[in-house]
């Protein structure tokens, strides 16, 4: 089982459901490519204009035979070289047709392939953006970036030039084959008698090696995943020499997808040399049987090629098919491995009638008796009993020791998961009956680690308001001191940052998250450690503007230095994921409580 099947498809109190039809289940299905249907359907144009030309081409192949017979049977002699002469040039024409109708239903089916696997490809992205954290827990990256890449373009092979070719082979192969019952249906009987043996030997190995393609894929994901891993920490890599270490790993997984490839090459290479050699043995044989007919005087000469002319197309449709059947098994893996992650349902959805939330938001949050479990650990609580109330423009301060269940509480609020028991509510809505889209607009979220894309400055401001004008940006950069080192870049808010933001320090790209959280402008703010990478210049300076910010919205700030949160109205304090104090500093400092030793240990260490 891979990863995204182990992963988090679970329902939203952290049980494990099942990721669509198991492999198991799938492989059992001939046909999973069925699945790309209603992706076909959207063009059925084009998919009719490519039957026709695939038609067309399939009946101007099979004309070529009559004319062959009829040349043997009355031509070849003086009298009948007009004959001979007009059948030549029909067939040119025949060929002229033949070849257009062939460009044409190349390109329809290549276009169309192109086109399918975009539009898999916006599916796959957009379902991905829509999964619940609780997938992502668990599923590798790389793997899924593989399967989006990768496996598409195997499928955009399959849906193109292998289906083409399958079903120009299916047509010529039914078409010849009732050709040759009208040529002869005695010769025909002994060809009927050996397709069975032909087409049983090509299911069976065709199962054999879809099996294998799909562990081919799989491993190969896996060795996608560990480069995408390493390659995004290669200063970790470097700084502590593990660059043997991680070339051995990776040179094993990639030997480990070489030799799955190999087998999965094998069994194609076993299909087509029995699928072949079966053929064409039934063909030679039949040809023994019309040749004594010839003999006899039962058969023309002329109706005797016309009848091998016919098998040998017929035999040659099913030795291609025998090949383009591995290719389709290889796409076929590749459609089951992307189908179960479209299969994947989120954990977090808008119920069917949402509840509007009051406008104007006044982004106040209650917590009653919540109890949470991330999936990936149900047998431990982060949250156990938890019970606060934050009212409108209140800034109110979450502290305690790592793990307690600080960031959790974000975690929930944004409704990233949905607890076990208990209710959370925002401005009097329980959150599991809005729209997590519109829960999600009226909060800013400052966290702890920055994420910065490989984009502008100003891209990656105004990724907190995509309709954000530049003035707008230009503000939020202000106030978030962003423009402090821009204004030093060579290119201002211009400049690309890189991947990850690796061009800017640890402190700027927090100024950046700040920034967006500015630019959001939502009435309810979450502060998760927003000034921890800030040097102290720097951080009296940003918290002198997010005191501006936070006088006009509710605010939760989550600290773990205690100098960050004296201003702050309340201040909760966590301990194992239960709420053990609550009130304003002085209030807690004089408790002799667990916010008092935290307080005492980090003030006279200062």
């Amino acid at each position: 089982m891979s990863d995204v099947e182990r992963e988090a498809a679970r329902n939203q109190n952290g049980a494990i459901a099942p990721l669509g039809p198991s492999p198991v289940e799938n492989r059992a299905k001939l046909r999973p490519l069925i699945a790309l249907l209603p992706y076909l359907l959207h063009y059925r144009g084009r998919v009719a204009a490519a039957l026709a030309a695939l038609v067309i081409a399939a009946l101007a192949t099979l004309a070529i035979p009559l004319a062959v017979r009829r040349m043997i049977d009355f031509g070849f002699s003086q009298d009948s070289a007009g004959l001979i002469d007009s059948y030549f040039i029909v067939m040119i024409g025949v060929v002229g047709v033949l070849a257009f109708a062939s460009a044409l239903r190349y390109y329809l089916v290549i276009t169309l392939g192109e086109r399918v696997v975009a539009d898999l490809r916006n599916a796959v992205f957009a379902h991905l953006t829509r999964l619940s954290p609780a997938f992502f827990d668990v599923a590798k990256t790389g793997e899924l970036t593989s399967r989006l890449t990768a496996d598409t373009t195997q499928i955009k092979s399959a849906v193109g030039a292998s289906a083409s070719t399958a079903l120009r082979n299916v047509v010529l192969f039914l078409g010849a084959s009732a050709m040759m019952v009208i040529t002869s249906p005695r010769l025909s009987g002994f060809v009927l008698i050996a397709i069975p043996v032909i087409v049983l030997p090509l299911v069976g190995f065709g199962r054999s090696v879809r099996r294998r393609a799909r562990a081919a894929q799989d491993t190969l994901a896996d060795a996608t995943a560990y480069a995408a891993e390493l390659i995004g920490a290669t200063r970790i890599l470097q700084a502590f020499t593990n660059e043997s270490l991680a070339t051995g790993r990776f040179g094993a997984a990639v030997e480990r997808a070489y030799r799955a490839s190999v087998d999965s090459t094998r069994s194609r290479a076993i299909l087509t040399a029995v699928a072949i050699f079966m053929i064409f043995t039934s063909v030679v044989i039949v040809l023994w049987v019309g040749a004594q007919d010839v003999l006899a005087g039962n058969v023309t000469a002329g109706r005797l090629s016309q009848f091998v002319l016919y098998a040998v197309f017929a035999a040659g449709a099913l030795s291609e098919l025998s090949q383009v059947w591995g290719e389709l098994s290889q796409a076929s893996g590749a459609a089951e491995r992307l189908f179960e992650i479209l299969d994947v349902k989120p954990a977090i959805q808008a119920p069917s009638h949402p509840v509007p939330l009051p406008k104007p938001a006044a982004g106040e949050l209650v917590f009653d008796d919540v109890r949470f479990a991330y999936p990936t650990r149900l047998e431990t609580f982060v949250l156990d009993g938890v019970s606060f109330r934050v009212r409108k423009g209140e800034k109110v301060a979450i502290v305690g020791p790592s793990g307690a269940g600080k960031s959790t509480i974000f975690h929930l609020i944004l409704r990233f998961y949905d607890p076990a028991s208990g209710r959370i509510a925002f401005d009097g809505v329980g959150l599991p009956d809005a729209d997590p889209q519109d829960l999600r607009q009226h909060i800013a979220l400052v966290p702890q680690d920055a994420v910065i894309f490989a984009a502008t400055l100003r891209e990656n401001i105004r990724f907190g308001r995509p309709d954000a004008s530049d003035a707008d940006v230009a503000r939020a950069a202000e106030l978030a001191l962003v423009s402090e080192f821009s204004a030093r870049l060579p290119q201002g808010l211009e400049t690309p940052v890189g991947e990850r933001g690796v061009t800017l320090s640890g402190g700027q790209r927090q100024r950046v998250a700040i920034a967006r959280a500015v630019l959001r402008d939502a009435p309810l703010l979450l502060l998760d450690e927003a000034t921890s990478s800030l040097d102290s210049e720097s951080e009296t300076l940003v918290t002198a503007a997010l005191e501006r910010l936070m006088a006009e919205r509710t605010t939760l700030v989550i600290a773990h230095r205690l100098a960050t949160v004296l201003s702050c109205d309340r201040i909760l304090v966590l301990e194992h994921g239960r709420l053990v104090e609550e009130g304003t500093h002085e209030r807690l400092a004089a408790s002799n409580g667990l916010y008092a030793r935290l307080a005492k240990l980090q003030f006279e260490a200062a």
